[in-house]
């Protein structure tokens, strides 16, 4: 044999072994890969730290959920979208929108009204507001804005004469309990109420400041004589107040998505029980046509997917917050504005007296104010019809690893355009964003052109007092007023400027130019003498063919 044929051999044999352990090294790491991928989605959490009923400060959470609580940590962040998303707070609506004033003239919101942010700041944001601090507002706005169900559970327990500690507050949800202090809060002031959440212990483990702003002072008003800080809101023991936590939504134990807010609760058994169809909500369908031996509860009844936006709705709603009542939603006719408009216009207070928000500074007529009805409007719109929830678009799921997550940077899905569209929607982000727009810019058009209806009709019906129009002629002119001025507050008050049911929106704005052009017109009759009649001849119908050259016998 050759020499050089033995060497040539011997180099195939090494090539070929090193080709071996090459393909077993790089086979033996993606087997090993999958193992370890497997092994997370079968573990996909690790409890490190325990959490409780009591835990509404979110860092314990994040030990055991790190990669939802570094998206919800995100929050803080400023990035917006043309409509909506996490704006900065030096943006004034009323400065932008200054009708905006004349719409809420005798109402706080004329006072100061600025765009929504992100929820880390959803309780300092009404801390600070100048509604608060130089109004008198209810302690039931904390039902949203701050994670207070165990202030809730604390009140209501301490009202049963039940022991309460920290252990007996971590026990379990308490609903009867929970109830009982939603009752109690709701007749607060917010300082009073504000107070009670500073009171209840938070789980923290002191160990480091609270993520977001706000929670840790007592709220002062202008009518306070003094701005130091009382004793009990500088006690080390005491919690620190927080926006939306994780035990908002979620069971510490299971993790499950949960609705914890009474008022959502009593509000869509309320709707439950009524006639109006919610395909988008079929757990009520089924429980309607069950035997209804017990009230509709979402927290056993409903779908995954439908808690994916109850959780949603629990804030993200309309509902009565003053303190003249518990705080309720007005779903009992459904959750169509005219609906909610309904159950007001039917709705007496618990004294006897006619329900109103809030009385107009210019004209004296009984307003509804509509606070932030994303729920409803959703409700009316393709994608609640298809089965799409609020988290499918606003907290898309993301791939960390082998296990999907599902993003708590809630945020405009114009911000993150591929997970939060184009998983159905097989079109360029560039035409998707476009649509958006349009539909938006479209209905930010109509809410102008209602806005100006709506100052026109506030002019002529101060022109018709100011002439000597009586209160009994003024009467069915404040009727539309306030049917104009609700349909258009609905939509301007709503976060998706149209997008949630681009229909209903063109239709409620358009609704609310007829309404506030009725009322222009008939405050303009009040003041305007009676014309004469008409001396000028009717020109009778001709056909298109002139006489002259008409067949014979036409006329």
């Amino acid at each position: 044999m050759h020499p050089r044929a033995g060497v040539s051999k011997v180099g195939m044999l090494v090539g070929l072994i090193l080709l071996v352990a090459l393909t077993t090294f790089a086979v033996t790491g993606v087997l090993v890969t999958i193992f370890e991928r497997q092994q997370e989605a079968r573990t996909p959490f690790v409890r490190l730290v325990e959490v409780d009923e009591i835990t509404t400060d979110p860092a314990p959470w994040g030990v055991n959920w790190p990669n939802q609580y570094d998206t919800y940590l995100q929050s803080v962040d400023t990035e917006e979208s043309e409509y909506g998303g996490s704006s900065a707070m030096t943006t004034s609506k009323l400065e932008t929108y200054p009708w905006l004033k004349r719409l809420y003239a005798g109402y706080a919101f004329s006072l100061d009204y600025r765009e929504a942010r992100g929820h880390a700041y959803m309780l300092y944001d009404q801390e600070v507001t100048k509604r608060v601090t130089e109004r008198p507002q209810g302690g039931a706005c904390l039902h949203c804005h701050a994670s207070i169900i165990p202030t809730y559970r604390r009140l209501g327990m301490e009202s049963f004469g039940e022991e309460v500690n920290e252990e007996t507050l971590a026990q379990d949800f308490n609903w009867d309990a929970v109830v009982e202090g939603f009752v109690l809060v709701s007749k607060m002031d917010y300082p009073s109420a504000h107070k009670e959440v500073l009171r209840t212990p938070d789980g923290s483990t002191g160990e480091q400041k609270s993520p977001f702003p706000g929670g840790t002072s007592e709220v002062k008003t202008s009518s306070d004589e003094s701005s130091s800080e009382s004793e009990e809101a500088e006690d080390p023991h005491l919690g620190h107040a927080h926006p939306v936590s994780c035990i908002d939504c979620h069971d510490p134990q299971s993790m499950e998505i949960r609705v914890t807010r009474p008022g959502f609760v009593m509000g869509i058994q309320s709707l439950a029980e009524s006639d109006e169809p919610v395909h988008h909500l079929p757990s009520i369908t089924r429980w309607r046509e069950g035997s209804r031996a017990e009230k509709y509860d979402p927290n056993k009844l409903a779908s995954r997917q439908e808690m994916r936006s109850s959780v949603c709705g629990q804030c993200h709603v309309e509902y009565y917050c003053a303190t003249k009542e518990t705080l309720f939603f007005p779903w009992e006719n459904g959750l169509k504005a005219e609906q909610i408009e309904q159950t007001f216009d039917e709705h007496l207070f618990p004294d006897g007296t006619e329900f109103y928000d809030y009385k107009h500074g210019e004209t004296g007529a009984k307003i509804y104010k509509a606070q932030h009805p994303e729920f409803e409007l959703w409700s009316q719109g393709i994608h609640a019809r298809s089965g799409v929830s609020c988290s499918d678009c606003h907290m898309p799921y993301e791939r960390k690893g082998a296990m999907k997550v599902s993003s708590h940077l809630v945020q405009s899905p114009m911000l993150n355009i591929n997970n939060s569209c184009q998983v159905c929607h097989n079109v360029p982000e560039a035409e998707l964003k476009a649509r958006v727009e349009t539909i938006q810019n479209r209905t930010k058009s109509l809410m102008l052109r209602a806005a100006d209806a709506m100052t026109a009709m506030l002019d002529a019906i101060r022109d018709a007092e100011a002439a000597g129009a009586t209160e009994e002629q003024l009467k069915p002119i404040l009727d539309l007023q306030r049917k104009g001025m609700w349909r258009l507050d609905f939509i301007s008050s709503e976060n998706s400027k149209g997008f949630h049911a681009d229909q209903e929106a063109a239709r409620l704005l358009g609704e609310s130019i007829d309404y506030c052009r009725q009322a222009e017109v008939m405050a303009l009759k009040l003041r305007a003498a009676d014309a004469p009649e008409s001396q000028k001849e009717i020109t009778p119908i001709e056909g298109v063919t002139p006489a002259d050259e008409a067949p014979a016998g036409a006329e």
